[in-house]
């Protein structure tokens, strides 16, 4: 078994283009052998050599420690801006939509834009005749099915969004 002193390791060179070290240790066996060996050991943002360093040759193009962490936050950073340029997109597309809802019989007629604003609400003269707690039922029950249309109609155009974008479809919940 190796003692302790024997598998010291000796840093011999650094490489900080790379963020790699070679290393050497020695150690020795039960019967009196000792061996050395080399161990090169590369950081997570270094990397293994260009092909053109094991030719001889000048690498083209070398990234530094933290290189490709930038190019991970910029194309990060350009993604978010797409992503919320089109939200915006969406957004005043369902702004302009306008989307109908209806209570039983088609007696009263409610308008809600695709983020759920009202717009209008037309009232035939026959929902009139019932009084004012049927009027007021036929309202709201007209009322409840355009919200739930308007809100199917949202989840839809986000849906397509995240599609577009390369987001899994379901990552709203919906």
């Amino acid at each position: 078994m190796a003692s302790t002193s024997a598998l010291t390791a000796n840093i011999s060179n650094i490489l900080t283009s790379r963020n790699c070290v070679k290393a050497s240790a020695f150690s020795s066996s039960p019967f009196g052998t000792s061996k050395r060996k080399s161990v090169r050991i590369c950081a997570l943002f270094g990397g293994n050599k260009d092909k053109n360093e094991e030719n001889g040759e000048a690498p083209e193009k070398k990234a530094g420690v933290f290189g490709n962490m930038q190019n991970l936050y910029e194309t990060v950073k350009k993604a978010q801006m797409v992503v919320q340029v089109e939200a915006v997109k969406v957004q005043k597309d369902l702004a302009a939509t306008e989307i109908d809802g209806y209570c039983e019989g088609e007696l009263v007629k409610v308008t809600l834009s695709g983020n759920q604003q009202p717009i209008r609400i037309e009232i035939t003269e026959a929902a009139m005749e019932l009084g004012p707690e049927k009027l007021s039922l036929l309202v709201t029950e007209a009322y409840k099915d355009a919200h739930q249309r308007s809100v199917q109609t949202m989840k839809e155009r986000m849906a397509d969004l995240a599609k577009s974008l390369g987001m899994p479809p379901d990552l709203g919940g919906t």
